[in-house]
């Protein structure tokens, strides 16, 4: 049964709700899609398009508000829309069609939109065996705060958590008990997605050298241990930015000639799984991808090792003239 539709700008409301109660997104993340689907509401009202209703939707309007973000100016930067920030524009609309879909109301296919191609767009970096090596084993792990970021170091590569993830982390939450070499925990992660994270032996034995050696009562994990913090009263949780200068600060003691981050770990572990062989849909549980077309952004990295396995194994020279 197609449901009587309304005019498209008349549908925020009932969009944020299906977003909220079917996709199950935070409020903050349907507040951004909110905004970003206005802009496409306030185009359809400044071109005369305001009773425009869903059937009606064609692909000239799609083209025609894709040439208008690709031309629009932000007004504080003075420049036009970078072509990632037009795609979160696109992405939302297309979001709104899939809403339409599973409301059964009439409109064009979400395959219609198509994201802007961004020829400045590079390749997501990441470290090899060596690099990482080289700057896990930079901290000074006689000092508590050397020891401290080893941990923080060793469990960014080691689980593929968000910098965000890393630093919401309380003490309770890794407990290692006797006899035990690994552990998993679960999170609530981007999205209020909740997943398992994996710890492995390396990271736990770093854990347990680093929990055994903080003599504090502080709830997180991960705490400051700046001069005078303790009897300020003040909380001790590292946060994102301060998670952000420590690799940055091991960046260059280590001397690794890409510039990582935070992320940068977080990549390093995604393509270390995928060089190994792991499934890209478990690769995608590992990241708590929502879909696995995220994902598939770490699959250009084997795709050198797909080419020399085929050239080696494949080469037809087994084959005789």
């Amino acid at each position: 049964m197609i449901v009587k539709a309304k005019p498209i700008i008349e549908y925020l409301t009932d969009y944020l709700d299906f977003l909220e109660i079917e996709r199950g997104l935070s409020s903050k993340t349907q507040e951004n899609y909110s905004r970003f689907l206005n802009k496409f509401f306030n185009w359809l009202v400044d071109n005369n398009f305001d009773k425009l209703k869903p059937e009606k939707l064609n692909e000239d309007h799609i083209w025609k508000y894709r040439v208008f973000l690709s031309r629009h100016v932000d007004p504080t930067l003075k420049k036009n829309l970078k072509k990632s920030t037009q795609n979160y524009y696109l992405i939302a609309l297309r979001s709104l069609l899939e809403f339409f879909v599973e409301k059964k109301i009439a409109s064009l296919s979400p395959s219609v939109i198509k994201l802007a191609k961004d020829k400045s767009d590079k390749e997501i970096k990441f470290l090899e065996i060596n690099q990482l090596e080289k700057l896990l084993l930079s901290p000074d792990v006689k000092t508590k705060i050397g020891l401290r970021d080893r941990v923080i170091l060793e469990t960014l590569f080691s689980t593929g958590l968000r910098v965000a993830e890393l630093v919401s982390l309380d003490r309770e939450q890794v407990k290692i008990n006797t006899g035990v070499s690994d552990l998993e925990i679960s999170i609530i992660g981007k999205g209020e997605k909740v997943r398992t994270v994996y710890f492995s032996e390396r990271v736990v034995k770093w854990l347990k050298l680093y929990l055994d050696k903080r003599n504090d009562i502080d709830v997180a994990l991960f705490i400051n241990y700046k001069q005078g913090i303790e009897k300020s009263g003040l909380p001790r949780r590292l946060t994102t930015k301060s998670i952000e200068d420590i690799v940055k600060k091991y960046v260059k003691i280590s001397g690794v000639s890409i510039l990582a981050t935070p992320h940068t770990l977080r990549h390093s572990f995604a393509t270390d799984l995928l060089s190994q062989g792991v499934d890209l849909r478990l690769v995608q549980e590992f990241l708590g991808h929502k879909n696995i077309s995220t994902t598939q952004i770490y699959t250009h990295v084997t795709n050198k090792q797909l080419k020399d396995v085929h050239r080696k194994a494949h080469s037809g020279s087994r084959i005789k003239n």
